[in-house]
């Protein structure tokens, strides 16, 4: 059973947390792939990995590229793990494949957007039915991550 964590942005958008949460994953030397609702989501947050901030490089690549295989981020609107990731993010309500094959998954939601908020809670019934360990993380005011449950 895969570990499944719920991070709320409530302080932050995505763009401004998931890069350091791609940072610590690649660290830990785990593959991931991050699933987004949309293609444009998907192409802004690529475009955003290569300028999030200058002194960092976070190697990626969409699934619209060659060698998906070798990248340690792999960023896709697809339910495949065609880079063998051991984590899988689901950003903008993203619906998961089944989340048994992975070490760990992360649902990230926005706190002020009500249909990800309602998606988060049906996946998180899910998860908890599914037999998988689940854990809730919101933001504090200093954009922190507190565990709530």
């Amino acid at each position: 059973m895969a570990e499944v964590l719920f991070y709320h942005l409530t302080e932050s958008t995505l763009e401004d947390a998931l890069p350091a949460l791609l940072e610590k994953s690649v660290q830990r030397g785990w593959r991931v792939v991050v699933q987004t609702g949309t293609d444009e989501r998907r192409d802004a947050l690529d475009a955003h990995l290569w300028t999030y901030r200058d002194d960092s490089f976070l190697a990626h690549a969409t699934d619209r590229e060659a060698h998906l295989e070798e990248q340690p981020v792999l960023l896709t609107t697809g339910q495949g793990n065609m880079n063998g990731a051991r984590i899988r993010f689901m950003v903008d309500g993203a619906l998961p494949p089944e989340l048994s094959a992975y070490e760990r998954a992360v649902f990230m939601f926005d706190g002020h957007d009500l249909g990800q908020l309602e998606a988060a809670r049906e996946q998180w019934k899910a998860a908890r039915t599914g037999g998988h360990a689940v854990t809730y993380w919101q933001q504090t005011p200093e954009r922190r991550w507190e565990r709530k449950a």
